[in-house]
């Protein structure tokens, strides 16, 4: 489960890069970012490598 949320964090940082230097979606990239940051974050919690 965890490998998982990295791997969803990792996509929808690379999905926000993307929409962020190329296409003008609006908020819903940015929301993108937020959800990653996020996932990101509780990995860190639980204690786990990122890597």
């Amino acid at each position: 489960m965890g490998n998982l949320l990295y791997i969803i964090a990792v996509i929808l940082i690379i999905a926000w890069a993307i929409g962020f230097v190329g296409y003008n979606v609006g908020g819903l990239i940015h929301i993108l970012l937020v959800i990653a940051v996020i996932a990101i974050i509780v990995r860190i919690i639980q204690g786990r490598r990122i890597l």
